[in-house]
């Protein structure tokens, strides 16, 4: 998979709609775990799904929750908080929360409740020592600039910036960024005493030039191509969780396995073996094993099932490292990931941070940690 051709990638940032579900999602994910006990750990299961349009969020899906956790767990409280924390607005009382949450299937939780797999699945993790997050150099740089975004919005360092962000950034074959776009939603140019073109100036000076560096040109067009962007968030388009799966891991570059990460708990595959997937390729890639600059790992689960029906796992250069990796990783049931990633317990991470700006690449999460291996 090495860099041979141009490459692409995209990226949104947290007040895109789709994003906005994905952090209600994964908070309410947050506050679940943060009630429980030692002793309800194990029990507690959450597959939560949420669709936004303008001023109402629809809140559904399934848990297994115990009474404590159920008086405990204020849907309408965690999605208002979302709402004001992203910038939609100062007090979120405007925002309607239907919360239409159900009890988990009885015949889900059959497999579940033994520790097998909440449902069957191949994940895909990913690592490469071309950047030092070990992600794609594209959907680093295109990351980047929405969070670029993102600090200026939240500085007020660019008063007029509004919430709802998209970028995507071009590469050659020699890593160097040739394109960008970038849409970033702002307050209106005649009420702000600012046109638009000085706009897309200063988005460029500030965010583009900083992160793709001064070999870039400045090209009005590719900021706002379509003209003004004041309506935005839900309002503009609608969301929904999980629309996002390639933004959220590796860019178009790598096979996206599983589902949507936000909303479940560590019991599904989806979102636990991505994350341990991810965690074994880093390692390989940092071990050097076979020499490896890049790793790609494959994980397949059957619901209920406490151990993956195949693990594989391949350099760049067609290498097979599968032995190695089941030498050292000999136990991948959900169980044992969600215990060795510490999963049920955040400790300096939540969720709520991986629903935007990826779910790797960043070191305040434990499955990017890597190890001096045998």
């Amino acid at each position: 998979m090495g860099i041979r051709i141009p490459r692409t990638a995209e990226h949104v940032g947290d007040g895109h709609p789709d994003k906005f579900c994905d952090q209600v999602a994964d908070a309410l994910l947050d506050r679940t775990l943060e009630l429980c006990g030692e002793a309800f750990l194990p029990s507690v299961r959450l597959a939560i799904e949420c669709l936004a349009k303008d001023n109402m969020l629809i809140v559904t899906g399934e848990v297994k929750w115990t009474d404590e956790i159920k008086l405990g767990v204020n849907v309408q409280d965690i999605a208002r908080d979302v709402w004001r924390k992203i910038g939609y607005s100062d007090c979120g009382e405007e925002l309607t929360v239907v919360d239409h949450i159900q009890t988990q299937s009885a015949h889900i939780a059959l497999g579940t409740d033994t520790g097998g797999a909440g449902d069957q699945g191949v994940m895909v993790g990913y690592a490469t020592d071309e950047t030092t997050e070990m992600m794609p150099k594209e959907y680093v740089l295109a990351r980047d600039l929405c969070t670029k975004l993102g600090e200026l919005r939240n500085s007020k360092t660019i008063p007029w910036l509004r919430a709802d962000t998209k970028s995507q950034v071009t590469i050659d074959a020699d890593g160097n960024p040739t394109d960008y776009i970038v849409a970033s939603q702002h307050d209106d140019p005649d009420k702000c005493g600012i046109s638009h073109d000085e706009m897309r100036k200063q988005i460029f000076e500030q965010v583009v030039q900083p992160v793709l560096g001064d070999g870039i040109d400045f090209r009005p067009n590719k900021i706002n191509g379509t003209g003004l962007f004041v309506i935005g968030g839900p309002t503009g388009d609608a969301g929904v969780v999980g629309r996002k799966i390639v933004v959220d891991q590796f860019g178009p570059r790598v096979p996206v396995g599983g589902g949507a990460f936000s909303g479940k708990d560590p019991s599904k595959v989806d979102r636990s073996a991505a994350y341990m997937a991810r965690h074994i390729a880093k390692n390989v890639v940092a071990n050097k094993v076979a020499g490896a600059k890049e790793c790609t790992v494959h994980i397949a689960y059957g619901i209920g099932q406490l151990q993956p029906e195949m693990v594989t796992a391949m350099t760049e250069t067609g290498e097979d490292v599968s032995e190695w990796v089941k030498q050292q990783f000999p136990d991948l049931s959900p169980g044992f990931i969600a215990s060795h990633l510490s999963l049920l317990k955040p400790d300096g991470w939540s969720y709520f941070k991986a629903a935007s700006y990826g779910h790797y690449g960043r070191d305040i999460f434990p499955w990017e940690a890597v190890s001096s291996l045998s």
